[in-house]
């Protein structure tokens, strides 16, 4: 691919991930984050640490955020705003606003700069093994120039048309994973007070009519014990906010959604903010007294599979 010089802003625990599997293709690779603490994760690359997001500007053609929350991504990109030109390119992959990536694409494209969101989803063990899905959208152009650097990154990547449309497919996919959740816990619930081994009921739905991708990853780690996806209550509950903040704009009744909201507003009061989202479950088994324990499932996802190609995914 052509060599561009690429910012990355954003190291937490995805952010990371996706940085180091940049630094295997393109070693014009620079970085920043407020928390200086998450270049101790770097000490062992080539990676150039930027002091301010003045000097990732001023050095970079390409600029890739990954950014907790709506709120975060406003502050970095009032921050780059003064420094932007038309060498830039925005590649955004944090789970956002709809209506934030727009005005600030606004802001950006205004002083000559393009745009491009691209969110993953796949889980943070696919975003470590360079396996991770993206789902893009923006002018076909800025697609096409960023593709290289997104393959670098992922396996499957979807071309979604205009920008917006990417974070509200982001937000639907991340709706549909907490909802599998929640359903998940109540189907092991009945498992076990029917008496039924929890590894069986795990396989059982997995070649069933009833299987998801939740099944085959945060399941396992619930029955190992160890409940650990990467990925925390306070996520679940900005994505599952700008779900029904979607739906409420069309009017658009979404019982399942409030249940899924005041379950994980529960969570968060019970467990913490910071729990892992799959904790959840926790509050059905005090509920009902037992553990959801399975024999030989993994304490931690591991993507075994090398890093596949990164291919676009055709619409049909």
């Amino acid at each position: 691919m052509n060599i561009e010089t690429i910012g990355f802003i954003g190291l937490g625990n995805v952010g990371e991930k996706l940085a180091k599997n940049l630094l295997k293709y393109n070693s014009n690779i620079l970085l920043f984050d407020k928390n200086k603490k998450t270049y101790s994760k770097f000490k062992s690359t080539s990676f150039c640490f930027c002091k301010n997001l003045k000097e990732l500007a001023d050095k970079s053609n390409i600029i890739i955020t990954c950014l907790p929350s709506p709120k975060s991504v406003n502050n970095v990109i009032k921050s780059l705003i003064p420094y932007i030109n038309k060498k830039h390119l925005w590649i955004e992959m944090s789970t956002t606003d709809k209506n934030e990536i727009i005005r600030l694409s606004k802001i950006f494209i205004n002083k000559g700069g393009k745009v491009l969101e691209s969110p993953i989803t796949g889980g943070e063990h696919r975003a470590k093994s360079g396996n991770i899905s993206i789902l893009a959208a923006g002018k076909r152009k800025n697609f096409e120039r960023a593709f290289p650097i997104l393959s670098c990154m992922g396996h499957k990547i979807l071309y979604c048309g205009k920008l917006g449309n990417a974070s509200i497919l982001k937000i639907i996919t991340n709706y549909l994973a907490s909802l599998n959740l929640i359903g998940i816990g109540e189907a092991l619930a009945v498992a076990k007070k029917n008496k039924i081994n929890l590894g069986l009921t795990q396989k059982a739905i997995e070649i069933s009519s009833g299987n998801s991708f939740v099944n085959e990853t945060e399941t396992k780690v619930i029955l190992s014990g160890t409940y650990n996806v990467g990925f925390t209550m306070d996520l679940v509950n900005k994505d599952m906010y700008l779900f029904t903040k979607l739906a409420k704009e069309h009017n658009i009744p979404v019982d399942l959604g409030r249940i899924i909201n005041k379950k994980f507003k529960v969570g968060i009061n019970r467990l913490g903010r910071r729990s892992f989202s799959t904790s959840i479950v926790k509050l059905l088994e005090k509920e009902c007294n037992i553990k959801f324990r399975a024999k030989h499932f993994p304490k931690y996802l591991i993507d075994n599979q090398k890093k596949q190609k990164g291919i676009e995914i055709i619409e049909l």
